[in-house]
């Protein structure tokens, strides 16, 4: 049987979701590997959260290039965002709570590659009068960020319905983001 490493680190991340502190047995068992396999590949709990940091990157980037945050309005843009990255939230979620992520430079150069993108369109937003100049972009970044793990969290504790958690993150951040007209 050959070895899909992208199959395991999915199930490591559906597994991780659900339960942060999932033993690497859990996540063997859930990849249909052994644990020993799964060693092999990942010889700790640090490899393979490493190794799903780097997953969790390229999600968010495909999230960004589906979403087309370049194009057309920026209300609407933040809307397909949104929208793109509320499916993959709970990972999301899990991935906000891995603090010894950021301290790596290459996860750092990814996650500054998102924020630059994502602080693009926030100020986008700002130039073209939409969105409030008194908070920041980094600062609008990180509220989008904590939003979104927050509906993570909320849909694995049976608070929000999935289908709901797009319509609630963009509702509540634009509400607050938003200038009113003059």
């Amino acid at each position: 049987m050959s070895f899909d490493r992208e199959q395991v680190l999915r199930a490591a991340a559906a597994v991780l979701t659900r339960r942060a502190t999932a033993s690497m047995d859990e996540i063997a068992r859930a990849a249909g590997i052994s644990r020993a396999t799964l060693h092999r590949h990942f010889p700790g709990r640090d490899a393979l959260v490493r190794a799903l940091g780097t997953l969790g990157i390229e999600q968010t980037e495909e999230c960004l290039d589906a979403a087309r945050i370049e194009e057309g309005d920026p209300e609407e843009a933040v809307r397909r965002l949104i929208r793109e990255a509320v499916p993959i939230s709970g990972f999301l979620a899990f991935l906000y709570g891995e603090n010894q992520l950021y301290d790596l430079p290459e996860m750092a150069e990814g996650w500054a590659r998102i924020d630059e993108r994502v602080g693009a369109l926030f100020r986008r937003g700002q130039e073209a009068g939409r969105f409030r100049y008194d908070l920041t972009p980094a600062w609008l970044c990180e509220a989008l960020y904590a939003l979104i793990a927050a509906s993570g969290w909320c849909v694995q504790d049976g608070k929000v319905a999935a289908r709901d958690g797009a319509r609630l993150v963009g509702d509540l951040l634009l509400g607050g983001m938003l200038r009113e007209p003059a």
